[in-house]
Parts: C-alpha cells; sequence; structure tokens
C-alpha cells in the first residue's frame, strides 16, 4: 500500500510538471498568436488539453502549491522586516525620509501613495499623531505608487523624492496631499518654487528617482502589501485611513 502511495505521488507530480509546462506553452502560444504556430502544434495542445481535461486536480494541486510558496516567501519577508525593525531600524530606513525621534525605540513605516484618497485622509490623522508623538516615534515614508490605477502616482512620487534631495521632502509631502485634486506637472513645479527648491536641480533629479522609488515596491510587495496606505508600528501592521485612537492605541503597547 506504502508503495503504491509513493508511486501515485510521483505520477501526479510528473503530472502537476507536465500540465505547468503546457500551460506555460498554451500561455505564451495564445499571448504570441504571430508567433503560435512555431511554439505549439495542433497535436500538442489537444494533448494538454486532454490532459488538462481528464486531470484537472492536477491543476488545483498545482496552483495551491504556488498559492503556498507565495505566501511562505512573504512570511519570511514579513519576519525578516519585523527582525530589522527590532535590532536594525537603521536599516529599514536606509535613504528614506524619516522624522520624529531620533532614537528609532518606536518606528513606524508607512507605504503611500499621492494620489491615493485614504492616503490624504490618513496623512491628516498622521500630522496629529506625530505632533503629539514626535519624541517617542520615528516616521518612516515608503513610496508605493498604485500606477495601475493612478496616472499621478509615480509623477508626484518622483517629484517628492527630488524634494527629498534639498531637504524639503517633508513640506513637499504636505503639500502634495493638501492640493492632492489639483496633482500635475504644474502643481509640482509651484510647490518647488514656493518651497524655495533650485527648480533646475529639482527637476533633474526627478530624472533619478525610479531606482530608489522601484526599491520601496519591490518590498511592499515582498511583504505582502497589496493596497494604500499601508503601516507598520514596531511589527504591527495597520492599513487603510486609520483614527488617531487607533494609531494610539498600538502604540501604548510599545510604551
Amino acid at each position: 500500500m506504502r508503495a503504491f502511495s509513493c508511486r501515485l505521488r510521483k505520477r501526479l507530480q510528473w503530472l502537476c510538471c507536465l500540465t505547468t509546462v503546457c500551460l506555460v506553452c498554451l500561455v505564451v502560444g495564445w499571448s504570441l498568436p504571430a508567433d503560435a504556430a512555431t511554439r505549439i502544434s495542433p497535436q500538442l495542445e489537444q494533448q494538454i488539453l486532454q490532459v488538462m481535461r481528464e486531470h484537472p486536480e492536477v491543476i488545483l494541486e498545482s496552483v495551491q502549491k504556488y498559492q503556498q510558496n507565495q505566501q511562505a516567501q512573504i512570511q519570511q519577508a514579513q519576519q525578516t522586516f519585523v527582525r530589522q525593525m527590532k535590532t536594525n531600524p537603521q536599516e529599514v530606513i536606509g535613504e528614506s525620509p524619516a522624522i520624529g525621534s531620533s532614537e528609532s525605540k518606536v518606528l513606524l513605516v508607512e507605504f503611500s501613495d499621492f494620489q491615493c484618497p485614504y492616503c490624504a485622509q490618513a496623512h491628516e490623522t498622521l500630522k496629529q499623531f506625530m505632533a503629539k508623538h514626535k519624541n517617542e516615534v520615528t516616521l518612516v515614508y515608503k513610496h508605493f505608487p498604485l500606477t495601475p490605477i493612478h496616472s499621478q502616482a509615480m509623477p508626484a512620487a518622483t517629484a517628492a523624492w527630488a524634494a527629498q534631495q534639498q531637504g524639503k521632502f517633508w513640506e513637499y509631502q504636505d503639500a502634495l496631499f493638501t492640493h492632492q485634486k489639483q496633482l500635475g506637472e504644474s502643481l509640482y513645479l509651484d510647490i518647488a518654487k514656493n518651497l524655495n527648491l533650485n527648480v533646475e536641480k529639482f527637476q533633474r533629479d526627478r530624472l533619478l528617482a525610479d531606482t530608489a522609488i522601484e526599491k520601496d515596491k519591490q518590498l511592499a510587495q515582498s511583504l505582502g502589501v497589496s493596497g494604500t496606505p499601508f503601516f507598520v508600528m514596531n511589527g504591527k501592521a495597520l492599513s487603510g485611513a486609520l483614527q488617531l485612537a487607533e494609531m494610539e492605541n498600538v502604540l501604548s503597547h510599545f510604551q
């Protein structure tokens, strides 16, 4: 019985691998119709479809295995991130803008999008929160522009990053959220002028912002962040347009 189970398991694993390869071939063939004839023959396509019809459980098993692997990677990344927050907060901060306590005993990491209306709401709460707890909490901003749904999220992020290079990130960030409904090139330039930035340097730096912003995006994705705003306070995850009382309740556990 055990030998039979072993053979069955190996057979299912083989079918799982075959089906996965077949699915990839189909996707490639169907997504590139001009090259489909050279990539997959009609006979092979029929064989693939037959395997899929006769063994749907293998496809389900492949999907479940993939999801489990993805979740395991996310959990590992989250554990590493939380450990870094506690043992080496400067590594978490990196080159990101930070404000508040220099001791970083309570680290509050924010993943945000300048065009997200919920981020604008959370921004107002954060201002109140940091005004009360600036000597206890270090706030760190990480860019997570949701480009598929917010056309101005990335341009606004590059503008804020450029302002950071002249020491004016937090003032620029506040202006972006305050005037969120007017996001656009004219606003980005007006804010730069109002903050007395070197406009030529500001425009040059905007062209260099992609690498830093992409690094923030990759961190967010590795942690399983799917929307904004998203916060991590000393390892405690929070999301959405939080109320001041909610944030203070979480902070109370670290005081």
